[in-house]
């Protein structure tokens, strides 16, 4: 980039700054200090250093350190395992791969320790065995490759749209049919890129939905079945209908008015719901090595299960089906 005459005295670190957004300015200083950013050829390390009208910058970003992540051993709610499978009940709060902030602790790291060297490493070294995941907040079923084999052909079930998905959602309001079906492109948002929302030139998305419950028209329980799978792809979809999942810290950040037609205490209780309440309940698939199908089936956790139980004491079992 060639520094204009308006840029004239600035300090370089801001100057930089205002013309790649997509690094904030303590990132620049700190790469400057590295040694990455070069005037005419030249290295510059003095962030305060004033612009050069006509002078050529180059800012070249190192590509990130991955860290290979290590076993870890934790307790893992197994529901089944052969020598190419496990399908797992991921409680919520786990993150299921390494990424900046959550280098230990991750699924990955408990299915390295538990696995013993067995899972393939498609995907790079941080992601091995993994087809597909769930966020960090979202409990329920997940399947995991134990061999190549494995990963190639539930990898080619996910992009062919051959298995069953379905979720349960608290959802604030109540919607106006029965069964309906969203169909939206999603990818990330404009302005906050830590979120993703339905824009024009996003990812084709479509999520099928049915109502369970209503709790007057303040709550509704949802199942909802994807078509697609995109990321946030459910909480993005039923903030976008007006129905935002209860507890959502990014597509829920205010009280919504259907709470006021609830009791206080009862309203209070699903407002300090610390999470999404969105959980994975069932996934069935064509066995990638066998061909046999299997379905699996997981009710929400105990602090989910007693919000559901709150707003409806007389369920006895949780229902799941879109049918």
């Amino acid at each position: 980039m060639v520094a204009d005459g308006g840029a004239a005295n600035q300090r370089l670190d801001r100057w930089l700054a205002s013309v790649v957004a997509e690094l904030s300015r303590s990132r620049i200083k700190a790469l400057i200090e590295a040694g990455h950013v070069r005037r005419d050829g030249a290295t510059v390390r003095d962030p305060a250093e004033p612009v050069r009208p006509g002078a050529r910058y180059v800012l070249a970003v190192p590509p990130p350190a991955r860290a290979k992540p290590l076993p870890q051993r934790m307790d893992l709610s197994i529901l089944y395992e052969d020598a190419d499978l496990i399908v797992l009940d991921k409680p919520a709060g786990l993150v299921v791969h390494p990424a900046p902030g959550n280098l230990e602790g991750t699924l990955v790291n408990a299915l390295l320790a538990h696995a013993e060297g067995e899972l393939p490493v498609i995907g790079g070294e941080g992601r091995p065995g993994i087809v597909h995941r769930l966020d960090k907040d979202t409990s329920g079923v997940m399947v995991v490759a134990k061999t190549d084999r494995a990963h190639q052909g539930l990898a080619r079930a996910f992009a062919a749209r051959a298995l069953e998905r379905t979720y349960l959602a608290l959802a604030w309001g109540v919607p106006g049919e029965q069964a309906f079906r969203i169909e939206a492109p999603i990818g990330r948002h404009p302005v906050d890129r830590k979120r993703m929302a339905v824009v024009p030139r996003g990812r084709p998305a479509a999520t099928r939905v049915r109502l369970l419950r209503a709790h007057g028209t303040a709550v509704s329980l949802l199942a909802c079945r994807l078509e697609t799978g995109r990321t946030h792809q459910i909480r993005v979809h039923l903030a976008h209908a007006g129905h935002p999942i209860v507890g959502d810290p990014l597509y829920c950040r205010r009280l919504p008015a259907a709470a006021r037609s609830l009791p206080a205490e009862l309203a209070a209780r699903l407002a300090g719901f610390p999470r999404q309440a969105l959980h994975a309940a069932t996934l069935a698939f064509a066995h990638p090595v066998t061909g046999a199908l299997l379905r699996f089936e997981t009710p929400p956790p105990p602090d989910l299960g007693a919000l559901v139980n709150a707003l409806w004491p007389e369920l006895t079992e949780i229902p799941t089906s879109l049918v």
